[in-house]
């Protein structure tokens, strides 16, 4: 797919090319793209040819990842000297604080706003960590807390990509390869390598994010659902090129190895004019996911629901799934509608973006997290029980409602934020204790409690 643009990142109408792990090409100025070959000896416009891998390069062909840049100046230029700084609240796995219990149900308020001026960095709050960030397997969850923009100063990850899920306020990220504006709604994957600049459009601004130390996020696969339904390719959008051919002091800050590190550069790194391949941020616009759920009987497992999946070396045991809580229709007869009570192998997170969740109609509120860790029991609250075992089942609009999960393998290991300062509330585990035995010995049970 090719785009010819002569957008920049100053402008505001924004341009995007459609799919999800297509093979895009895109210039800025019209003939600075190479055809037939990816390193001429000249390159047009003085630009330096340059390759961006986000895989190995003997990947097998179908999960093979790189982009070709062409840009004002190569990377090298963006590295020099670095300087080890601390971000407290940005934690990486492994970080197992001796003096906070993990073990448990745990529901938080959304945590607030604040006066302070807080950029994209400093605004980051870890919440959990899972797996190891050195081997690159599993995970962490973080809230963002946004109130200034990012001034001369970029960041890039070489750790991990980064889902980022709005909940208020809207950003913009200004990357090498093009412009994402990002609202509430929507998502963005910023892949691991890519330098950006978060911006503060309207604020101010809160979110989720999921950083993935292991394999690519990718579309689950549909298996007898088929070609359609869940999340299409062509509603997931990457930006057209733009560039910035700016000489500023400027600052890059690198996370690496859960560590971060800054370098001062004499201009802006977003100068890349012209590109191709399939290594590229994306956004999507999640009122575009298409349910797919019972339509007779039974409550299906809520991997139908997953919008993307991070697998991991075990068949069909995901390093992460992103999973999606929607509006949509309940019509199962005779059937419980809510999810139902389990354990299960996978630590499951969740975020509210806005309205109701249906297994907890009080305390799970629009910026708020829950975590179920592996193998510890959870499910609907007393009121969503008794509601759903009694109501006469109708065809149902399930109305208002987007909550997300972020579900690993690994146990996921509160930070000292999470359990000491963001706002924990104390009495989510009581929130069972007021179930009561239905049982009395006979078929039809005890309903009048």
């Amino acid at each position: 797919m090719r785009h010819d643009s002569v957008q920049t990142a100053g402008q505001n109408a924004l341009e995007y090319m459609p799919g999800f792990g297509n093979d895009f090409e895109t210039e800025a100025l019209a003939g600075a793209l190479p055809q037939g070959m990816n390193s001429p000896q000249k390159c047009p416009y003085g630009l330096y040819a340059e390759q961006l891998s986000g895989t190995a390069f003997t990947a097998p062909s179908h999960q093979n990842e790189r982009t070709w840049c062409y840009r004002i100046r190569p990377s090298v230029k963006h590295s020099t000297r670095y300087a080890k700084i601390d971000l407290p609240f940005w934690k990486s796995a492994p970080h197992v604080d001796p003096d906070v219990v993990s073990l448990g149900q745990y529901r938080w308020d959304p945590v607030p706003h604040t006066a302070e001026e807080l950029t994209w960095l400093t605004g980051m709050r870890t919440m959990t960590t899972a797996g190891d960030v050195n081997t690159q397997v599993g995970m962490a969850s973080h809230i963002y807390l946004v109130t200034a923009s990012m001034v001369d100063e970029y960041f890039y990850s070489a750790d991990s990509e980064l889902l980022i899920v709005p909940q208020e306020g809207k950003l913009r990220l200004a990357t090498e390869l093009g412009v994402i504006d990002l609202a509430p709604q929507e998502i963005a994957i910023i892949p691991r390598g890519l330098v950006y600049r978060v911006e503060l459009l309207e604020g101010p601004a809160r979110g989720f994010v999921c950083e993935n130390y292991g394999q690519k996020f990718e579309l689950p696969g549909r298996g007898p659902i088929g070609a359609n339904c869940m999340a299409n390719r062509r509603d997931f959008k990457t930006p057209v090129a733009a560039f910035e051919d700016r000489d500023t002091p400027s600052k890059i800050t690198i996370k690496w190895c859960g560590q971060f590190h800054e370098t001062k550069i004499g201009h802006s790194p977003l100068d890349i004019v012209a590109w191709h391949g399939n290594y590229a941020p994306v956004k999507y616009d999640l009122s575009t996911y298409c349910p797919v759920g019972s339509i007779l009987f039974d409550h299906p497992d809520p991997s139908i629901f997953t919008v993307l999946t991070a697998p991991s070396g075990v068949p069909g045991t995901a390093n992460i799934d992103f999973v999606l809580f929607r509006e949509r229709w309940m019509v199962a007869e005779d059937t419980f509608r809510p999810p139902w009570y389990h354990k299960n192998i996978m630590s499951e997170l969740m975020g509210n973006i806005y309205g109701q969740y249906d297994a907890k109609p009080k305390g799970f509120v629009p910026g708020g997290m829950s975590l179920h860790n592996m193998m510890l029991p959870h499910g609907p609250d007393k009121n969503a029980f008794e509601g759903a075992s009694t109501s006469d089942l109708k065809a149902e609009k399930l109305d208002n409602t987007m909550s997300f999960m972020f579900e690993t393998r690994f146990p996921q290991h509160l930070t000292r934020f999470a359990a000491k300062e963001a706002p924990l509330q104390d009495d989510y585990i009581d929130c069972w204790d007021s179930l009561e035995k239905k049982f009395d010995g006979t078929p039809e049970g005890n309903w009048n409690k």
